[in-house]
């Protein structure tokens, strides 16, 4: 790469890229395949003057707020905190859902609840308010520190609702390449810290190839983001939340968030416009919209285009054709009116990457940016993948998606890597600078901040890539809370709040009692042998399926269209559900055993029901 000295200007003005430190020339040779050698790290700088030289943020029509970086005051970290993880009772008696709250606890683990206990303390010590009870009163545990936050991990691993190994039984000192998603991952990382003081092993890890992770078999089936109801799915970000600092601290990393600061948005229009906003204005054209209709058309433009092109989305596109169309898309996308068929392909990249710039709120957001940033810190690669699938997890529903389809795009731009030269590296340092270097950040970073963080982002885009199938996968220890906990607020639930619950429950479960209690005929079929599924939105009142050892979702689907010869709809726009007893409802994955989900929630029901697919570049809705 050649190096030119630019002026600082714009909102992303920087000093020319930095040269090499050593002073010497990038070298051009690279032992691993794998690793982000200088040689790489050159497209990072180079990508981030072709951002400066476009000259975005001059001459807008209506200037606009940037975002502002502010951390909370000392104590309100901690407030908002125990509030986002659904903890507010602790420290404000006027906070709803005490209930809720016992049952949450009554689920953590040990490093769990000394993750809550800690974060407690902080606001207990800081207050002057004498009546802020002591954690031991909270956890309703006598005596020492150590007594106090174990009970309710030895709850948790006594009524094991998972058919794998409490943490006794199960050797922690798994293959590195094996993700282990049974069991609490500050948990397995405590292990492996103490194991670590023993032996002569080394916690860092400055290899920097990345292994070929496995996702340990379930039986009961792997739960993805999207196949949970949003009550469940709200249990399932405070549970992560606790987590995710739990398994910081065991590395003695303290996460600070950032606060967002309320911006001035444009409230309108495809580009620089709030997620939810345009996927409001989607969704009323196009119910059901995950993804911004502007964002799946202009991948649908450049794979259209053919992704066997050279240097795809490296190449910047022109930036005064880009500007233009720009400005045409704004007028005209939504009438049908712009002509896709003038847009250059290289042109559309770099609208695909101002559109991710140009978002006022960063796609990671302001509240988790830090914490993307610090699993690199974690000691080992798999406690680095732990940390970004919770992070991923924790992201609102837009952002995750929207990062989703993008990540599905690269990997598809990766999978044409023999002919247009666009390895995971490549796309990941080019891709780096306009996924984290979102509008006005880079004018509050120093230049030493920015050189440290080029390599790191560009690392994490590729962990993102290469692992994107396990990242938005919900892990099965956080499932087994969820399930625990509807367990421990179904006993405690009155009869009135049981009527309130019911009656947001759909239709065709809205007259059954919240005990999901089964008539006779249906609570004996699976001891009988057969499993009952219905499937109201297809007129069907009930089937009987032959309850084998071996028996699948898939089998459960692939004989209800075998049945219904009339409906003429695919396999794969349909899902079996498991619903009530111990889960809202769950769309199950194909490969699940169903006899070992019975063993799991006993008192569940079966349905089969449509559903949306989450986007599809090839049913893109007509733009008239």
């Amino acid at each position: 790469g050649v190096h030119r000295t630019t002026r600082r200007t714009g909102l992303y003005s920087v000093q020319s890229r930095p040269k090499n430190a050593s002073g010497k020339p990038p070298h051009h040779c690279c032992n691993s395949r794998d690793s982000l050698d200088e040689l790489f790290m050159d497209e990072y700088w180079t990508e981030v003057e072709n951002i400066t030289l476009s000259g975005e943020g001059k001459g807008d029509a209506e200037p606009q707020d940037v975002v502002q970086l502010k951390l909370p005051d000392e104590g309100e970290q901690e407030k908002a905190w125990l509030t986002e993880a659904g903890l507010a009772p602790l420290f404000d008696e006027s906070a709803s859902d005490p209930e809720d709250m016992m049952g949450l606890l009554f689920t953590l683990t040990r490093t769990q609840a000394a993750a809550v206990e800690k974060r407690f303390e902080t606001i207990r010590k800081r207050s002057k308010q004498h009546h802020i009870p002591d954690v031991r009163d909270i956890f309703k545990l006598p005596g020492t520190l150590e007594s106090k936050v174990s009970l309710p991990h030895v709850l948790l691993t006594r009524t094991n609702l998972g058919n794998g190994a409490g943490p006794s039984e199960q050797s922690v000192s798994e293959p590195e390449t094996d993700i282990n998603l049974e069991l609490s991952f500050s948990d397995q990382a405590l292990s492996y810290k103490e194991d670590s003081k023993t032996s002569s092993e080394a916690l860092t890890d400055t290899d920097d190839t990345l292994p070929n992770f496995k996702l340990s078999r379930d039986k009961t089936g792997l739960t993805k983001m999207g196949d949970l109801s949003p009550q469940d799915m709200k249990k399932v970000h405070r549970l992560v939340l606790i987590e995710m600092t739990a398994l910081f601290d065991t590395a003695g990393i303290d996460l600070k968030a950032h606060k967002a600061v309320k911006l001035k948005v444009k409230e309108s229009g495809l580009f620089g416009v709030p997620l939810a906003t345009l996927l409001e204005q989607d969704q009323r054209r196009q119910p059901g919209t995950k993804v911004p209709i502007i964002l799946q058309r202009l991948i649908f433009h450049i794979e259209e285009e053919g992704l066997d092109t050279e240097w795809l989305l490296r190449i910047p596109g022109s930036a005064t054709r880009v500007k233009a169309v720009h400005v045409e898309l704004e007028g005209k996308f939504y009438e049908g009116l712009f002509s896709w068929e003038s847009l250059k392909q290289h042109d559309a990249a770099s609208l695909l990457k101002l559109f991710i710039r140009e978002l006022p709120h960063p796609l990671l957001t302001v509240e988790y940016l830090i914490a993307f940033m610090a699993v690199l810190k974690l000691p080992t690669k798999t406690q680095q993948l732990q940390a970004l699938n919770l992070v991923v997890l924790l992201l609102p529903e837009s952002s995750r998606d929207v990062l989703k389809a993008l990540m599905e795009f690269l990997q598809r731009v990766i999978d044409h890597k023999e002919q247009n030269k666009m390895t995971l590296n490549n796309v990941a340092v080019v891709m780096a600078p306009n996924i984290f270097m979102f509008k006005g950040f880079r004018n509050k970073i120093s230049m030493q901040q920015e050189l440290s963080m080029a390599t790191e982002t560009a690392n994490i885009v590729r962990l993102l890539i290469r692992y994107q199938n396990l990242l938005w996968t919900i892990p099965k220890f956080i499932m087994n809370q969820v399930r625990k906990q509807n367990t421990e607020n179904q006993k405690k639930i009155s009869k009135e709040r049981a009527m309130r619950k019911l009656l947001k429950k759909i239709a065709y479960d809205r007259e059954k009692p919240e005990k999901q209690k089964k008539p006779p005929s249906e609570a004996d079929s699976s001891s009988q042998g057969f499993i009952r599924v219905q499937a109201p939105q297809f007129s069907k009142v009930s089937m009987a399926v032959q309850l084998t050892e071996e028996l699948q979702a898939f089998d459960v689907l692939s004989h209800f269209l075998s049945q219904k010869s009339s409906v003429s709809v695919k396999r794969e726009d349909l899902c079996l559900y498991e619903i009530g007893g111990n889960i809202k409802e769950r769309c199950l994955d194909e490969d699940t055993y169903m006899k070992d989900l019975l063993e799991l929630n006993p008192s569940a029901k079966w349905v089969i029901k449509w559903v949306i697919q989450r986007w599809d570049t090839h049913t893109l809705p007509a733009m008239s």
